[in-house]
């Protein structure tokens, strides 16, 4: 299962990624095991009830519940079992399971609750909602009382858009901890609440252990905590019951369209984020067209940003026409960026004549973007423009090592590893590992994700053949879908775009992805690039439900030594 690019609502969730490639895949128990805090003041029944519109008969309310999971597997003594339904199977045939565990009570569907009528009788109270994967944020965070009004608690930054989400998250958590802040995270990659990072299997987690993990953070005492959230995350209730305190937009385009068919529900999804409901503040990327109408649509006040400014390369066209281009009018503006070794230095301008100076050592115009965003939100939520420069100045915040996202293995030939595996995200890594040196070239292995958008595979395939001198179409993630099919999908992208457009690049089919990557190698000078992307740091990719150990940096690393090149040290942060 992809953690970031899942989409399965199955009760019982098949977990794949640990940290170290090879190492078996963990239990749904053991993946959670760091998720709750450790002192649960018990709940009601009753109360649990009244928060969903449910009468509880007789005795049954004053049940205590000191927890609530969506996992039969994950289920601790005193927990409210939801059981919804799945994908092949209902939560409901795991009830004897979650009550053997020591769940306390059960919330179900119609469908459950025929389910459970047709078995033997369930010695727990059973609840009955219509909806009720619509009331798990609800009820997780009376549960957890993880961010209590009045009450102390993390400040919370949730970072959304298509691209740039996992990078930018890491960079407020970065400078958040450069202004002596002690910091928690949720995310793409991994999963940080003052302990032992946990491993994601979701960019964001279901909404039981977002409460939990956020209701941790507190009791832990952290400042601060940043989190990724997705579209997915919106549509399937994964954030509800949890108000941002800033939340942030970095991008739009195209990917997702499996789940949400247009541009334009993908749209509204995600400026369901932008309201009084889930943020007290936001501030908006307003490089092209969605985030100009994000902001103006925003009921929460807004803090826009151009990255694409007046002498700024960052940024992305696109979306639906409305509102000034570009920097014009935006309330923070990148100038003035200068290439500083791979990375970047800039001056974010405020419209009332305040700078920032800023630096970034991950490569591509995008990182401005992200280093950016990541800059006005800290000072959005609540930090002073002068402490901001003193930590940027002293801690070089935005050079933190992001697993898989603009990943540095090698420097002659340059190899990197990167995660982008949509059109957008590819153009743009591609366009940033291109050397100016004359008569070097790119080399990329990539390919498409089985069971998602099927409409990105021939347009990804057209921009490697636009943007690479060799394109080497492999296998990203097949799932349950034939890997043949795909990689002829982006083939024909490929040299539709090729003969179309008479582009000079050698297109070639190659597979297993490690044999693709070993291909790469082979054909690489010491100055030439490499750019392996579309997995960045996952360590499994699954074909017809086998999960199979597989390292895009781990396979970049041998085949790059075999051939005598030098590798640099690894200083990847495991998932």
């Amino acid at each position: 299962m992809r953690s970031a690019r899942s989409t399965s609502t199955a009760t019982e969730i098949h977990l794949s990624e640990l940290n170290a490639p090879g190492a078996p895949a963990p239990s749904g128990q053991e993946s959670r095991t760091g998720f709750r805090p450790a002192a649960v003041a018990a709940v009601p029944l009753a109360a649990i009830g009244e928060c969903i519109g449910v009468v509880v008969p007789g005795t049954s309310g004053s049940v205590p519940v000191t927890g609530i999971s969506l996992d039969s597997r994950a289920v601790r003594p005193g927990d409210l079992y939801v059981a919804l339904p799945g994908a092949t199977r209902h939560g409901a045939d795991f009830v004897s399971q979650a009550v053997e565990a020591g769940a306390a009570a059960v919330l179900t569907d119609d469908a459950g609750a025929r389910l459970l009528a047709l078995s033997n009788d369930v010695r727990v109270p059973v609840l009955l909602a219509a909806e009720p994967r619509g009331v798990v944020g609800r009820l997780s965070a009376l549960i957890y009382r993880s961010r209590p009004e009045g009450a102390p608690a993390p400040v919370l930054f949730g970072v959304t858009g298509t691209n740039g989400k996992t990078t930018t998250t890491y960079f407020i958590n970065s400078l958040l901890q450069a202004l002596g802040k002690t910091t928690g995270l949720i995310g793409t990659i991994e999963i940080l609440a003052g302990g032992e990072p946990i491993p994601s299997l979701l960019t964001t987690p279901e909404s039981t252990d977002v409460h939990a993990l956020l209701a941790l953070m507190r009791e832990r005492g952290l400042d601060a905590a940043s989190m990724e959230v997705s579209s997915h995350a919106v549509s399937f209730h994964r954030v509800d019951g949890v108000v941002f305190d800033v939340a942030g937009f970095t991008n739009l385009t195209q990917d997702h369209l499996d789940l949400h068919g247009t541009m334009d529900e993908y749209f509204r999804t995600k400026a369901r984020l932008f309201t009084a409901q889930r943020a007290r503040a936001a501030v908006v990327t307003v490089d092209d067209g969605w985030g100009r109408k994000l902001a103006a649509a925003a009921d929460v006040p807004v803090t826009t940003l151009a990255t694409a400014g007046p002498g700024a390369t960052a940024g992305s066209a696109g979306g639906p026409a409305g509102g000034p281009a570009g920097g014009s009018g935006a309330d923070w503006t990148v100038v003035n960026p200068v290439p500083r070794a791979l990375g970047t230095e800039f001056v974010l301008r405020h419209r009332d004549g305040t700078e920032l100076r800023v630096h970034t050592g991950l490569p591509g115009s995008f990182n401005v973007a992200n280093a950016a965003l990541a800059t006005v939100m800290v000072l959005a939520g609540g930090h002073e423009p002068a402490a901001v420069q003193s930590a940027l100045d002293t801690a070089d915040p935005f050079t933190v090592a992001v697993p898989g996202r603009m990943q540095l293995i090698c420097t002659a030939p340059a190899a990197v590893v990167d995660f982008a595996h949509n059109p957008d995200a590819l153009a743009r890594a591609l366009e940033a590992v291109r050397s100016p040196a004359p008569g070097s070239k790119v080399i990329v292995v990539f390919g498409a994700t089985g069971q998602r958008d099927q409409g990105k595979r021939p347009a990804m395939g057209a921009i490697a053949a636009r943007l690479a001198d060799t394109v080497i179409v492999s296998d990203d993630d097949p799932h349950d879908e034939d890997a043949a099919a795909i990689r002829a999908d982006v083939l024909a992208g490929a040299v539709a775009a090729q003969d179309g457009e008479g582009l000079d690049c050698t297109i070639l089919e190659v597979f297993p992805r490690d044999a693709a990557i070993r291909k790469a190698v082979e054909l690489a000078a010491p100055e030439d690039t490499i750019l392996v992307a579309g997995r960045g740091h996952e360590v499994w990719q699954e074909v017809k439900g086998v999960n199979l150990s597989l390292d895009d940096r781990v396979e970049l690393r041998l085949a790059l030594t075999a051939r005598g090149f030098t590798v640099l040290e690894d200083q990847r942060i495991e998932s």
